[in-house]
């Protein structure tokens, strides 16, 4: 795998038009961006990239890479979709380079991802595909995509340590200084919905429950405190926020955590007691199932 081409189409996202270049602009590989049509095209952020290479470009490369742009809903062209359809080169597609790829059919009956943001409109979008919403990347064989802007740099190491070995993928990463592999999937990086409360008859109970965190709070106390039996509270919460009030305290105790994490110098042992968990290890088990790393992981990649 040395013959390197990176598709463009107006409005291509240039944090990622930079990784790609940055990565494989370098011995072993011969490298072009193109697109379309050649000349001018305009990136996300109005800096005016020229494209010396149309389309035939890629029927000569062992990787094609689909970058992100605008119109990441519009089919791809005629040619474009020719092309992919019949070449044998290896197809990655980073963020929602991915509706490309999806729009051709050749991932119908596999999995993907794409920037967590996009997960459900690719799934919606394209119901033939299983999506896999918390993959930094994922490895179809000759088909591969990768989750949002950044993640870009993870595919592509990817690749290269699949085709070229792990020595090659370090090399590349340490010029780049950045990691040759990011553990963990892009849960943690996502904004996590928390259901408001606007009901008025559970807003004074939320509210209580978030100032009392530490407190190893059941649902049978919530409902206590709202003077209902807990399957009656269990049912009007969840109608009120689409949510279980049980799903409900663990997002709320879990987004202390991070707050906790990112800002203080607390253990994990003294931050598990004040969000409720009897130990440490009940919350790395809880932090591991819904963020995808473990709390010291996060603290790591996220304090400020």
């Amino acid at each position: 795998m040395q013959n390197v081409a990176a598709y463009l189409r107006p409005g291509a996202g240039i944090h990622t038009v930079g990784v790609v270049g940055e990565i494989f602009n370098r011995p072993p590989f011969t490298f072009a961006y193109c697109a379309d049509t050649t000349g001018p095209l305009t990136t996300d952020v109005g800096l005016t990239v020229h494209i010396e290479h149309g389309l035939d470009r890629l029927k000569k490369a062992d990787l094609i890479l689909l970058l992100p742009g605008e119109g990441h809903d519009d089919p791809p062209s005629q040619d474009l979709t020719a092309i992919l359809r019949k070449t044998k080169a290896i197809v990655a597609a980073p963020c929602v380079g991915a509706f490309m790829l999806a729009a051709t059919g050749l991932l119908d009956g596999r999995h993907a991802t794409t920037h967590w943001a996009f997960t459900d409109r690719l799934a919606q979008t394209h119901p033939n595909i299983t999506v896999t919403p918390d993959a930094l990347y994922v490895d179809e064989g000759r088909l591969l995509t990768g989750a949002g802007v950044a993640a870009a740099a993870d595919l592509c190491l990817h690749v290269i340590r699949r085709e070229l070995g792990a020595r090659k993928a370090g090399e590349i990463a340490r010029a780049m200084v950045i990691p040759p592999h990011r553990e963990g999937g892009q849960r943690q990086y996502a904004t996590t919905p928390v259901a408001e409360v606007t009901d008025d008859r559970l807003a004074h109970i939320t509210d209580w429950a978030q100032e009392n965190l530490a407190k190893n709070i059941t649902v049978a106390d919530l409902a206590r405190r709202a003077l209902v039996s807990e399957r009656g509270f269990a049912r009007r919460f969840k109608d009120a926020t689409g949510q279980s009030p049980h799903a409900w305290l663990t997002e709320r105790r879990l987004r202390r955590a991070e707050e906790l994490l990112e800002g203080g110098d607390l253990s994990v042992e003294e931050i598990a007691h004040h969000v409720g968990y009897g130990s440490a290890a009940a919350l790395r088990r809880q932090f591991a199932r819904r963020r995808g790393v473990a709390p010291r992981d996060y603290r790591r990649t996220f304090r400020g």
